[in-house]
């Protein structure tokens, strides 16, 4: 790594606690420590189940289980939830679950200033970061904002073995993507470009135990880890080109947001690649590979993961207007962004080609 005495690093304030069992054992104790009498827990209904233990630990500081939250967090789902928690007389608010419900809780205490806790059940990595996303007529917004920054995180690998092996290895792949732009992001700093590599190494070598053994706490808890350290690069950086077409692929056409992400993420890279020697070197030693882009296409599609983006509902024809939207929002990104270049990401993407980087 190339050191560079010109950069500027952050810590976010976030307490976290790592331990098996912690999502019920822990997240009282949490709350008391924040001085919390009534938290909402909110949920989506896949994860109602775990939410509700965790709402049953709360005992009578729970005011009550919300079970709504939904992918993308469409802006009538956060209006309804923040409803509830004024109605509830809420002083807080505990979410259980994926991106989802760490984004609904998100939007909640970014509208009402509440305290949030997080207890991720998935490798999201939302809950590192003091970025929310709204969707709204077909088009998904995010900001930073403090308020939304998770007080504590409570990262229990138990909560984990709910999570059916598919969905591990996409949430996987979702988590390296953030460590992966935060490689050559225009903020990055060497802190970060070392918990990105380890994040990457990490995963890499949990999502292939995870899936031999679905009932292992070791690889469950090491694919956590991983997910933890890949989500704070998220919250220390700026996302490029990946991020914002998989915001605009599940924002404006509905695609699932991890699979998504898994489609996407070796055909981004490899466009990018050209301009980023030094990050390809890291995320090369990460791998240990000579070839990111393939390597990262070859962990997913040989765990089952999806392999284009037509598998996942996107239409031929939705592909030119993807490539414009994208191609006309303001982000920073190491390659000039043309809706040609953007378009041609994804019409690999959709066919699910070898990847090849474009020079």
């Amino acid at each position: 790594m190339t050191f560079s005495a010109d950069f500027v690093y952050e810590t976010r304030p976030v307490r976290v606690v790592f331990r098996p069992g912690a999502s019920v054992t822990a997240v009282p104790d949490e709350a008391q420590r924040l001085g919390l009498r009534r938290l909402l827990a909110v949920c989506g209904s896949r994860g109602e189940t775990v939410a509700r233990a965790v709402a049953d630990a709360l005992g009578d500081t729970c005011a009550g289980l919300h079970a709504e939250a939904r992918m993308h967090v469409p802006v009538d789902v956060a209006d309804r939830a923040v409803a509830v928690a004024r109605a509830a007389g809420a002083d807080g608010c505990v979410a259980v679950g994926g991106g989802s419900a760490i984004g609904l809780g998100k939007a909640i205490a970014l509208r009402t200033g509440l305290p949030l806790i997080a207890v991720p059940s998935t490798y999201a990595g939302s809950e590192m970061t003091p970025v929310w996303g709204l969707t709204e007529h077909g088009v998904k917004r995010t900001g930073r904002d403090p308020v939304v920054q998770p007080r504590s995180v409570v990262y229990d690998p138990e909560l984990t073995l709910s999570l059916p092996v598919p969905l591990a290895v996409t949430s996987g792949v979702n988590a390296l993507a953030h460590a992966v732009e935060a490689l050559y992001a225009p903020d990055t700093s060497p802190l970060v470009s070392l918990m990105a590599q380890e994040g990457v190494r990490a995963m890499a070598e949990a999502l292939p135990r995870l899936a031999a053994e679905p009932t292992g706490l070791d690889a469950r808890g090491r694919a956590l880890y991983a997910a933890w350290l890949c989500g704070a690069c998220l919250g220390a950086t700026t996302m490029g080109l990946h991020h914002k077409l998989c915001h605009v692929l599940g924002g404006t056409f509905g695609l699932p947001h991890a699979q998504t992400h898994t489609v996407v993420l070796p055909y981004a890279l490899a466009h990018n690649a050209p301009a980023v020697p030094q990050a390809m070197a890291a995320l090369d030693r990460a791998l240990d590979t000579h070839d990111s882009p393939r390597a990262l296409r070859d962990l997913s599609v040989g765990l089952g993961a999806p392999r284009s983006l037509a598998e996942l509902g996107l239409k031929e024809g939705d592909l030119a207007v993807a490539a414009e939207q994208v191609a006309g929002l303001p982000y920073a990104n190491p390659r000039t962004v043309t809706a040609e270049g953007v378009l041609g990401v994804l019409r690999a993407a959709f066919e699910g080609r070898d990847v090849t980087v474009s020079y």
